[in-house]
């Protein structure tokens, strides 16, 4: 389905949500009785009232957003200063708000911890700018890193987003406000991906970190299977023979990267690793692991500016080299295999 243009989305979409949200809210416990009611046909615990819950919430988390960017932008002059560095701090400000109230939830009905393990001491301290590049594994991924950054380690992000997330009305407002850049796979427009990309990346100030993600999808084994086939078609037979020793990652797409490290070439780079929610690739996966009970671990790697190889093909096998690392570092911290079904009778 094709994204609506940005007029029905602000007019539309936007005010449909926070009427919806606050009927939600002011109906919530009528839906929780009716979810307790049907749970016991369910199995799992209280899996129904659960994500009945997460859903109200999700969907009044969204409501504020809106409302409180609705009342940056009449403070800035009707949208007029919305771009000027005060209230660009502000968004960032408010996405740090959001993202801990939207985690502090996920905690509490989820059961779903984020550790940090072994990371660069460098990586909290701003003072240069950071191209951050993540392996794409597991629901809320994109969410959990985004969180990290702002709220752990101070920094303001530039992130290459898939298009269709503008679905969500939080999502596109706050994000549109911000330097990041929405992209639709096979359709870039006057500009090519690795252009668009070059562009959001130029100007990086000290505390500011460009996120990438270069598999540019979720893992799957029918994702990897196709994404070694294109590499052959393409005559990349080493990139292939590489990417067939990957065991949780899909190959990377070293052109946006590359883009991103030629238009600032003084910054670091950070690699990120996670596990703990990467078996949950399907709506039905995740359905059955509620509540998750789920153990999120990080690892960020640093690297200096200085120890970033200078020609692209060195970059691109440097790349590729981080990503076995990072394979490598996901396979030794998995977590203990558990089946994805619960028991009809469990509590």
């Amino acid at each position: 389905m094709s994204l609506p243009p940005p007029w029905v989305r602000r007019l539309v979409i936007g005010p449909a949500v926070v009427l919806l949200a606050a009927m939600l809210l002011t109906t919530l416990p009528i839906w929780l009785l009716f979810a307790l009611a049907v749970s016991p046909l369910v199995p799992g615990r209280l899996r129904v009232p659960r994500l009945v819950f997460l859903l109200i919430v999700y969907m009044v988390w969204d409501a504020a957003a809106l409302i409180v960017m609705a009342a940056l932008w009449l403070a800035s002059g009707f949208g007029r200063w919305i771009r000027t560095p005060f209230f660009q701090r502000a968004h960032y400000v408010v996405t740090g708000w959001f993202l801990r109230t939207l985690f502090w939830f996920a905690r509490w009905s989820l059961h779903l911890a984020i550790d940090v393990v072994g990371t660069d001491p460098d990586t909290a301290q701003p003072g240069r700018p950071e191209i951050v590049v993540s392996r794409h594994a597991g629901p809320g991924d994109s969410f959990t890193l985004i969180h990290a950054l702002v709220n752990w380690f101070a920094r303001e992000p530039r992130i290459v987003l898939k298009a269709a997330l503008q679905w969500d009305p939080a999502v596109d407002v706050l994000l549109n406000r911000l330097p990041n850049r929405f992209i639709t796979p096979g359709r870039t427009g006057t500009a090519t991906l690795e252009e668009q990309i070059g562009q959001l990346a130029t100007g990086l100030d000290d505390n500011d970190a460009f996120v990438i993600f270069p598999e540019g999808g979720n893992f799957t084994p029918r994702r990897k299977v196709k994404a070694i086939a294109r590499l052959r078609a393409s005559g990349l037979d080493e990139m292939a023979e590489k990417a067939k020793n990957l065991r949780h990652l899909l190959p990377p797409k070293p052109g946006g990267l590359l883009a991103a490290i030629e238009a600032a070439p003084d910054a670091g780079v950070i690699f990120v690793a996670h596990t703990g929610l990467d078996r949950m690739i399907t709506i039905g996966d995740v359905w059955r692991e509620l509540p998750m009970d789920k153990r999120l671990v990080m690892r960020f790697w640093s690297v200096p500016p200085e120890e970033v190889p200078d020609t692209e093909q060195e970059r691109i096998d440097w790349l590729y080299a981080w990503w076995a690392r990072i394979d490598a570092w996901v396979e030794e911290n998995q977590p203990a295999p558990r089946p994805l079904w619960m028991d009809r009778g469990a509590a």
